[in-house]
């Protein structure tokens, strides 16, 4: 995504104490009477952007980053072997995400993101629909179990020597796999594991977007809810909701569930 306003410094930043012996750092910049704007971002694990910044105009937007639980200049790091991740869940982050809010000040805030932060937002705006002031979504991601399996399985045909690497010695279920790795307490096999899975992770995300598209296109030009690349929801999610506007057609609402 092109930053259509120039770069610009944080006035106001922090680090919140989120309990479980978390700090989750945050910023503002823009306007400190603008319209409240939270950029959730992807991952998971990637941390915050300095070049989300730009996506708002700073005299209209007073625009909020954080880095999740265990990501960017939160700490602990989920990097440190003595991390514990059984505290870094996605009702932690939610948790966090709403407590960021009280601390701020904001009744109301439009959340900004795509990929993993698409999931957070939407598990949000379930939970805390009246705190919800709009949506803005790039790249759809629910984290489902059919999206997972697709993911993590499916687009590997089309890198097939990317998917190769991505897998070798991860046995039968790579996430799983993974997983271990992340809690390994050897820090060096904990890095290599991240360095491997986010590097899979981005490539079968790129080829996904496009490859999902074109398998998933009906003949009517209508596009399912997987092939969306964006999505943007202008008024407070609501319990029940269960349809959205997307890149100019109809794409079915995930329904409410347990994150």
């Amino acid at each position: 995504m092109r930053e259509p306003y120039p770069p610009i410094e944080p006035y106001e930043s922090g680090l919140l104490e989120v309990g479980d012996d978390n700090l989750v750092y945050w910023e503002c910049s823009g306007n400190p009477e603008g319209k409240a704007a939270l950029v959730v971002h992807g991952g998971p694990g990637s941390g915050s952007n300095p070049r989300s910044r730009s996506y708002f105009d700073p005299e209209r937007y007073r625009i909020l980053l954080f880095d999740q639980r265990g990501c960017g200049r939160s700490t602990p790091h989920a990097s440190d072997p003595a991390t514990d991740m059984s505290v870094n869940t996605t009702g932690h982050l939610l948790a966090d995400m709403e407590r960021l809010r009280e601390h701020l000040g904001v009744e109301r805030w439009l959340l900004y993101g795509g990929s993993w932060g698409s999931t957070l937002i939407l598990a949000y705006a379930e939970r805390h629909p009246d705190r919800v002031a709009g949506i803005v979504i790039s790249g759809v991601t629910t984290t489902r179990r059919s999206e997972l399996e697709w993911l993590y399985g499916g687009v590997g045909r089309f890198l097939p020597a990317e998917w190769e690497r991505f897998r070798a010695g991860a046995g039968g279920d790579i996430l799983a796999a993974y997983a271990r790795r992340m809690e390994d307490p050897d820090a060096e096999t904990r890095e290599r594991a991240a360095a491997t899975g986010s590097l899979g992770r981005t490539r079968s995300s790129r080829t996904s977007a496009t490859a999902t598209q074109a398998l998933t296109a009906p003949a009517s030009g209508r596009r399912d809810w997987h092939s969306c690349g964006s999505a943007r929801i202008t008024s407070p999610t609501r319990r029940g909701s269960k349809r959205a506007r997307c890149s100019g057609t109809q794409a079915a609402w995930p329904r409410s569930r347990a994150f």
